[in-house]
């Protein structure tokens, strides 16, 4: 019954909206991405780590995420639907009601001042945290990065958002259900904060803040958590750009000192020709105290990681990926047949867009 009233919200605000804009537009778009990924440790269940949340399976070819998107675009008026399936879904969405569990996106939102870039949009969105997404072809990598895997890929709440003429300027302001959460759950959580600042001095470099404040439930206690996320894109030349990221984070309940976990990130491409390229990712996450990712373990979370990938663009609507990663972690924590520090993956992905 809720996914119903999702679709009712959906196609009304369109076809109402529709009578009175004469610049209205209707698309239907498509997204399948394949792959098969090998992890040289040979799980035995045929599944990578608790805090991978993409590319899961082991040695088997499957759907990482296929989505159907419907979008509407008018002056004052945008919606959007989109229904997924594939590991992104079953694992990132595992927390999540059956009813919640397909959607990737849908929202509505309404451009207040007929002068001015200013809109409120409202529902599930796309997170404000990060410059990687769920979305691979979007992605410098082929895999998304700790960074990534353990923040929030997606949000349900409200938003108003500023751009400027210049457009170089973005500002926004959240009010969020919680931590990558789309059911409003029965524990009473107030709702949470964020603020994105997204600032373009140059045509070749883009600054960002992002933040996240608010109350989760951690271990049946509910406990305080602040995230920020800093990340620079910087286009060195026509062939070359660079990502600089870092994340930090801290968690308090009532009864336990502030704990704190960081990441930093840095990411080369170099673009090859019109139809090839190759990126490189060096990584680091740190969470001694298991806020974000239990390992059982005296030392946390400590891992470093190192990726490089080649893409070949088969055609426009085609897309060609493979990628080689390795992970080292200060304490055994890749538990499989036996204890192992380290982790090493290749990964090839076929994507598809309609």
């Amino acid at each position: 019954m809720r996914f119903i009233c999702l679709l009712v919200l959906f196609f009304t605000a369109a076809h109402t909206f529709a009578q009175s804009d004469s610049s209205k537009s209707f698309k239907i778009s498509g997204y399948i991405e394949s792959y098969y990924s090998y992890d040289f440790l040979r799980p035995g269940n045929n599944e990578k780590p608790d805090y991978n949340y993409n590319y899961k399976k082991h040695n088997q070819l499957n759907v990482n995420l296929a989505f159907v998107k419907a979008s509407y675009h008018a002056k004052r008026l945008r919606s959007n639907l989109a229904l997924m399936t594939g590991n992104y879904a079953m694992y990132n969405l595992s927390a999540e009601p059956n009813w919640a569990k397909p959607i990737f996106e849908v929202n509505v939102g309404v451009k207040l001042l007929k002068d001015k870039d200013l809109w409120l949009d409202a529902g599930v969105m796309p997170s404000h945290i990060g410059f990687e997404s769920a979305v691979g072809s979007d992605c410098w990598n082929l895999t998304r990065s700790i960074l990534a895997e353990n923040s929030p890929y997606f949000e349900s709440g409200i938003k108003l958002n500023y751009t400027n003429k210049k457009q170089d300027l973005y500002v926004v302001l959240h009010i969020l259900n919680g931590w990558q959460k789309i059911a409003i759950t029965n524990d009473n959580q107030k709702p949470s904060v964020g603020v994105q600042v997204n600032y373009k001095p140059s045509s070749s470099l883009t600054l960002n803040y992002s933040n996240f404040l608010g109350n989760i439930n951690s271990g049946g206690a509910s406990a305080f958590r602040t995230f920020h996320n800093l990340y620079a894109i910087y286009d060195a030349s026509p062939k070359q750009a660079f990502i600089f990221g870092f994340d930090i984070g801290t968690q308090k309940t009532n009864n336990t000192k502030t704990a704190v976990w960081y990441t930093p990130v840095i990411i080369s491409k170099i673009n090859l020709g019109a139809k090839s390229k190759i990126a490189a990712r060096l990584e680091y996450y740190s969470d001694k105290q298991q806020i974000i990712i239990p390992t059982q373990t005296s030392g946390g979370y400590q891992t470093f990681g190192a990726s490089i990938n080649y893409d070949y663009q088969i055609s426009p609507k085609i897309l060609w990926r493979s990628e080689l990663k390795k992970y080292d972690s200060k304490d055994p924590i890749f538990k499989y047949t036996q204890n192992s520090h380290g982790q090493t993956t290749a990964t090839m992905a076929l994507i598809l867009k309609i």
